[in-house]
C-alpha cells in the first residue's frame, strides 16, 4: 500500500469522504430548520406565550433563521475567490487545513452555544463557519483529478456529486432526531461532529500532497478540451509518458512556469479548440487571448454576473422557505411537510443523477441554446411557485429544482471555461461567484418582503425573480448572437481580402 498508485486511491477515496460530509452541508438548511426550531434556537425572539404553544417559528424567529442561511450562503459563495487565490500560492494542504481549522471552530460554536449566546450569535457564527470551511475542503479537491489524468472526469465528477450529496447530513441528522424523540440535541450531534474536522486534519497531515498536482485553469482545461496544459492527449500513452505525477516531479513534468499562453499550441490542441469553437457555435475562445482585466471589463463578464447572481439568489430563497412557500401555496400544513421531506430527499439525488445528462447536454448543445434552456428551466421552476392548490404542480417544480441546481452551477463553470479561457479561470471564475455570493444577500430583503409586505404570499417575489431571470437572460444571449454575428462577418471579410491579394499575386 506504499506504491504512488494506492496512495493515490486513499487521498482521492478520502476526499470524497470529507467532501460529502463537509463540502456543502449548509444547503441542506431545509432540512436543519425544522430541528433549529424544536431546539429553541432565536425563540427569544418570540412572545413568551407563543414560544411555549407553537412547535412553528414566529415571524422574527423565522426571520432570523432564514437569514442565518442567507448570509452563509452568500459567504461559501464569496470564500471562492479568496480561496483560489491561496489554493495558487500555498497549495492544497494549507487549504485542508484552514478549512479543517474553521470547520472546528464551527462545531464549537454549536457545542457551546447555551453559554456563547450571552456574548455573541454562536448559531450564525456556527454556520458561517461551516460555509467558510466548505470551499476549503472542497476546491482543494480539484487537483487529485490528475493523480489518474485518463480518469479525470470520473475523479471530478464523483467529487462534485459528493459535494452535492453533502446537503444530506442534515437530512440524516433530522431523521435521527426525530428518532430519539428529540433528545439528539445539537450539542450532542456537532460533538459527534467534530471526528469530520479532525479526520480532515490527519488526511492532510499524513497523506495529502502538499502542493497541486494541478491548478485550477488547468483543471478546467483537462474537463473541457481532455488535453493537459501542454496539449496532450488524456490516454494510456500519455499516462505511461508522463507517469505518476507527485507533488516531486510535478514542476518537471508540467512546468507550471510556463504560462499557457506563452507557448505554441499542440496539433491536438489546435484540433480540439477547433471542434470546441464550432461544438459551441463560435463562442470558445471568445476571449481567450485578452487578460483577466479586459475580460472583467467586458459584458461576457458583467451580464453573467447579473444571470448567474439572479439565479443565485432564486436558488438559495427557495432553498430557505420551501417549507412557508407549500404552506401558502397547497394552504394545506400536512402536505407542505410532505413536499419539504420529498424536497430534502430529491436535493442531494438530483445532484448526483444530473450529473451524466447535464454533461451530455453540454457536450452536444451550442452555448447560447444552454443558456436559452437554462432560462427556461429557471422560469417553469418560477412559475411552479406561483400556482395555488395543486400538488402536482408544486412537486414537479422540487423535481426540477433539484437538477436544475446543478445545471447551473456547471453551466457557469462551464461558461467561464469556454469564454474567458483557462489561464484566468481562478480569477475570473472566483470573482464572478464572489460577486453573486455578495449580491445573494439581498435575499435577507426579499424574505422580509414575503413576512412584512405580502402576508406570507411567496408569489411576489417569485414571479419578480422569473421576471429578473428572464430579462438578464436575453439580455446575455442577444449579446452572445451580436457578437458572433459580428464575428463571423469579420471572418468573412478578412477571408475576402485574403482571395484578393491572392489573385492580384
Amino acid at each position: 500500500m506504499n506504491t504512488p498508485h494506492s496512495r493515490h486511491i486513499i487521498q482521492i477515496v478520502c476526499a470524497c469522504i470529507w467532501c460529502l460530509l463537509a463540502s456543502g452541508i449548509i444547503f441542506g438548511f431545509a432540512a436543519l430548520k425544522p430541528v433549529l426550531i424544536q431546539e429553541g434556537v432565536y425563540a427569544d425572539l418570540c412572545p413568551s406565550e407563543y414560544s411555549k404553544n407553537h412547535d412553528e417559528p414566529c415571524q422574527d424567529q423565522d426571520m432570523k433563521l432564514n437569514s442565518m442561511f442567507t448570509i452563509s450562503s452568500a459567504l461559501t459563495n464569496m470564500m471562492a475567490l479568496p480561496v483560489g487565490y491561496i489554493l495558487d500560492r500555498k497549495g492544497p494542504r494549507i487549504c485542508g487545513l484552514i478549512g479543517s481549522f474553521t470547520l472546528f471552530t464551527g462545531c464549537l460554536m454549536f457545542t457551546n452555544a447555551s453559554i456563547l449566546k450571552f456574548y455573541i450569535d454562536p448559531y450564525l457564527l456556527g454556520y458561517m463557519a461551516l460555509a467558510i470551511a466548505g470551499p476549503f475542503v472542497f476546491i482543494s479537491c480539484f487537483q487529485l483529478a490528475n493523480c489518474f489524468p485518463k480518469r479525470s472526469g470520473s475523479i471530478l465528477a464523483i467529487l462534485t456529486g459528493s459535494f452535492d450529496s453533502s446537503s444530506a447530513l442534515f437530512l440524516m441528522y433530522r431523521l435521527v432526531y426525530k428518532t430519539s424523540q428529540n433528545k439528539f440535541s445539537l450539542s450532542r450531534f456537532f460533538k459527534l461532529y467534530m471526528i469530520v474536522p479532525c479526520f480532515i486534519l490527519i488526511c492532510q497531515i499524513t497523506i495529502m500532497p502538499r502542493s497541486s498536482y494541478k491548478t485550477l485553469g488547468t483543471v478546467a482545461k483537462l474537463g473541457v478540451e481532455e488535453l493537459d496544459e501542454n496539449g496532450n492527449e488524456i490516454n494510456d500513452e500519455t499516462v505511461t509518458e508522463v507517469g505518476q505525477v507527485t507533488p516531486d516531479n510535478y514542476t518537471e513534468v508540467f512546468n507550471e512556469d510556463q504560462p499557457l499562453l506563452e507557448r505554441r499550441k499542440s496539433n491536438l490542441e489546435i484540433v480540439a479548440e477547433s471542434r470546441l469553437k464550432e461544438s459551441t457555435g463560435g463562442i470558445f475562445g471568445v476571449l481567450h487571448e485578452n487578460t483577466a482585466l479586459e475580460q472583467i471589463k467586458s459584458p461576457w463578464f458583467y451580464l453573467m454576473v447579473l444571470f448567474a447572481a439572479i439565479i443565485m439568489v432564486r436558488i438559495n430563497y427557495f432553498i430557505a422557505t420551501i417549507r412557508a412557500q407549500e404552506e401558502y401555496l397547497l394552504d394545506d400544513k400536512q402536505r407542505s411537510v410532505t413536499l419539504n421531506h420529498i424536497f430534502d430527499i430529491l436535493l442531494p439525488i438530483g445532484g448526483v443523477g444530473a450529473v451524466p445528462f447535464i454533461g451530455l447536454i453540454l457536450d452536444n448543445t451550442t452555448t447560447i441554446n444552454v443558456i436559452k434552456l437554462l432560462v427556461y428551466i429557471s422560469a417553469l421552476v418560477g412559475l411552479s411557485g406561483v400556482i395555488t392548490h395543486s400538488f402536482i404542480i408544486n412537486l414537479s417544480g422540487i423535481m426540477l429544482f433539484a437538477v436544475y441546481r446543478p445545471f447551473y452551477y456547471t453551466v457557469v463553470s462551464d461558461y467561464c471555461s469556454k469564454v474567458f479561457g483557462f489561464t484566468t479561470f481562478g480569477t475570473v471564475y472566483g470573482l464572478l461567484t464572489c460577486l453573486c455570493g455578495v449580491f445573494s444577500i439581498s435575499q435577507n430583503l426579499l424574505d422580509q418582503w414575503t413576512h412584512e409586505i405580502f402576508n406570507m404570499d411567496p408569489r411576489p417575489v417569485n414571479l419578480m425573480l422569473v421576471t429578473m431571470t428572464i430579462i438578464f437572460g436575453w439580455a446575455l444571449k442577444k449579446y452572445m448572437q451580436d457578437q458572433l454575428k459580428q464575428r463571423t462577418t469579420e471572418a468573412s471579410a478578412t477571408e475576402t481580402d485574403e482571395q484578393v491579394l491572392l489573385d492580384n499575386n
